[in-house]
């Protein structure tokens, strides 16, 4: 293990502690297995080595090394694979490496971390990536980039992200996918540059969300040196509302102990007292649902205004998340909340639909105020979504949750808890509020 150059990664991108072991597993991986930076290896002693490493490692569960970094949301899974991708390649000498997005939201996030001078970028404060920075190279440019491959005027460290929905859905019906058709600057296809490399590393973000998808199987020809799997819900959903662990974790750092160790807001259900839902239609207790959450967020922006200005800090704008059953039922929810008898029209103009119904300009408009909900100046309060924001939409002003629709699935669940639990100011306040 390069104890030098771990302390210098943990230390220069500030690495929290649940980050900060994470690298040492790998770092510690790599030690005990010096196997899995080298193509000629016996898998299953491979893996026994790793299970005396880690009593949670029972299988690689795929064709070459896996391994599963299990972190809560909001602990910082992205700065995470920043800090891999460093180790590997100032101590290990690991120059390729292929980053797999579940879908185009975190697809999108994970270019712009990626990319330098912008907001979360993973590499700042690593001088060897300061002059040249890793060359991003993407599901929508390698075509162009392809001659640059060729002619080795790329940065000495290369970072392939690629959106695994769109590549299972180009292999529907037995198809290639695109990234394996031929390239002549190559002559060959890209997908055949990247298998035919000695030191190509595999990174999953979210990858509870394609374990099984005909993507992923595509994936697996690469045949990289070893995965790393990043993912806060470790287990796939199965029949009956049952889970399935992942066997490959050898890193788990649950949501309660982000919560104990203050990364993340403490969540609390509301509810009301001595309520009887038989006495009222469904209508109505979604009706008293909205209310309550109103006159929550109402309440949140009160108290989140005022120790703004005490503190001498940057005011923070709350927002309200609804969580619709469908399209339909998420456009009823809409003319409710904009509707006059609702609290005499004040959230008019305040409230957006996300969803798949919204197409053209429309969409585009959705997205623009999505991403600008965390802004002062940006006026939605209440966001109203049906099944597109459970993953990879990071805001840290989400502070009240209405869940309209049944949610039996364990997954479904915690990614939908999980968009309200980052901290506004980065730690906890010290008032409960």
């Amino acid at each position: 293990m390069n104890v030098r150059v771990l302390n210098a990664v943990i230390g220069r991108l500030s690495l929290r502690p649940p980050q900060a072991e994470s690298l040492s597993r790998l770092a510690r991986s790599i030690a005990a297995a010096p196997e899995l930076l080298g193509h000629e290896r016996d898998l299953s002693a491979l893996l026994n080595i790793l299970k005396a490493e880690f009593v949670t490692l029972e299988d690689f569960e795929r064709d070459f090394p896996s391994l599963c970094f299990a972190l809560a949301t909001g602990v910082g899974k992205t700065r995470l694979m920043g800090a891999f991708i460093t180790y590997l390649h100032l101590a290990q000498g690991i120059n390729n490496f292929f980053v797999l997005a579940p879908n185009l939201t975190i697809y999108d996030k994970l270019i712009a971390d990626f990319t330098p001078n912008t907001l979360k970028y993973v590499f700042k404060g690593i001088a060897e990536f300061a002059q040249q920075p890793p060359e991003i190279i993407t599901g929508d440019n390698y075509e162009q980039r392809a001659a640059n491959v060729q002619s080795n005027l790329l940065s000495p460290v290369t970072i392939n992200i690629f959106n695994i929905a769109k590549i299972s859905s180009e292999v529907r019906g037995g198809k290639e996918p695109r990234i394996k058709r031929m390239r002549e600057v190559l002559g060959d296809s890209y997908f055949n540059y990247l298998a035919n490399l000695s030191d190509l590393v595999l990174l999953m973000d979210e990858s509870h969300r394609y374990r099984a998808s005909a993507g992923v199987r595509s994936i697996n020809e690469l045949k990289p040196l070893f995965g790393l799997e990043l993912t806060a819900t470790p287990f796939v959903e199965a029949s009956a509302g049952k889970t399935v662990p992942f066997k490959n974790v050898v890193m788990e750092y649950s949501l309660a102990r982000a919560m104990e160790d203050g990364f993340v807001k403490e969540p609390a259900v509301v509810t009301q007292r001595n309520f009887d839902s038989r006495a009222h239609t469904p209508e109505d207790i979604e009706k008293t649902k909205l209310e309550d959450g109103v006159r929550l967020h109402e309440t949140t922006k009160v108290e989140l205004l005022t120790y703004a200005r005490e503190n001498g800090v940057k005011v923070v704008k709350p927002f309200m998340l609804v969580i619709a059953r469908d399209t339909t039922h998420a456009g009823q929810l809409l003319a409710l909340l904009e509707s006059e008898p609702f609290h005499g029209g004040r959230y008019r103009g305040k409230v957006i639909q996300v969803d798949s119904s919204r197409t053209g300009a429309e969409e585009e408009e959705m997205v623009r105020r999505l991403l600008a909900v965390e802004s002062v100046d940006e006026p939605t309060e209440i966001v109203i979504h049906v099944n597109m924001l459970k993953e990879g939409w990071d805001v840290t002003n989400l502070y009240t949750i209405v869940p309209l629709r049944a949610a039996n699935a364990r997954t479904l669940i915690e990614q939908s808890i999980g968009r309200g639990l980052r901290l506004p100011y980065g730690k906890r306040t010290g008032v409960a509020a």
